[in-house]
Order: structure tokens, then sequence, then C-alpha cells
């Protein structure tokens, strides 16, 4: 992956209660918009009932950039998910060096989760795409809302 940027989507879903995720992601091409790039992966379709695709997080791995976005709702939540342990974080203990040198996937979709419920209460856009994804958004809006790290309001 040296000097390449990847596109991960991670998508969200709900069963019994509990947030679920599974992620996808592919390279992007020479004049690809990464927006364009987690929709194809996303699976999600305009006018689909409270479809949101947002940037949540970027991090070094291998010498390239991963661009992550959150994806809600998964459009095939029947497929194989993970549960999603909703308090994995993974921070730093060095002030000049902010990145962590391993960061598992259940930490980045951790963190997407916490960044939409901050969106949540910040953003109308957000919130409005949100009353039409019910009980999904109820399991998000439960976390403590936060853009990064261990920040929490």
């Amino acid at each position: 992956m040296s000097g390449s940027v990847i596109v991960e989507v991670v998508l969200l879903s709900e069963h019994d209660g509990t947030l679920r995720y599974r992620s996808h992601s592919d390279a992007l091409g020479t004049g690809t918009h990464p927006d364009a790039v987690a929709r194809h992966l996303s699976g999600l379709q305009p006018g689909m009932p409270g479809g949101l695709l947002h940037s949540t997080s970027w991090r070094y791995d291998d010498g390239g950039l991963i661009l992550t976005y959150a994806a809600l709702p998964d459009p095939h939540p029947e497929l194989a998910t993970t549960a999603l342990p909703v308090d994995a974080m993974v921070t730093c203990e060095d002030p000049l060096v902010p990145s962590p040198a391993v960061i598992d996937l259940d930490a980045v979709a951790a963190h997407a989760c916490r960044h939409l419920a901050l969106l949540h209460a910040t953003d109308p856009v957000v919130r409005a795409a949100a009353d039409e994804a019910r009980p999904l958004w109820d399991v998000i809006v439960k976390l403590p809302p936060g853009p990064a790290g261990g920040l929490s309001l």
C-alpha cells in the first residue's frame, strides 16, 4: 500500500439493540473523488430512507492513507457483521506522536459512531436522516459524543 490512498467504509446496523458493523475498502483511483468511492462501496442509493455517508477519520497504515467513512443504514444487515465494542478507543501517550502505531477496526468503527453521536447533536441534516433510521440511531445517540480520541462531553 506504499503511497496509496484507500477508501474504507464502515457500514452500520443494529440488531437486538446492539450496534453492528462490517467494512469494505478499495483503492482511490486517479481523478476519482473519495466520496464517490465511498458511496459505491456503501451500496447506499439516493432517496434511501435515513441514508447517510460521512467521512469520520483518516489514518496512516503501511505507507499509505486510509480515509474512513461511516455509512448507514447498512443496506444488507443480513450479511456477516461484528458487534461493535462501543468503548473501543486507541490513544497515544506521547504528545508529539498523535497517531497510534496500530489502530484496529473496532476502534475505528467506535470512533465513527461517537462522531455520529456528536453530529446528531449539532447537524440538522444528520438529525433529519436519523429520524428516518430508527432504531439504529436510538443506539448511536446513547454513545458519548466526541470528535476524536478520548474527548467526552
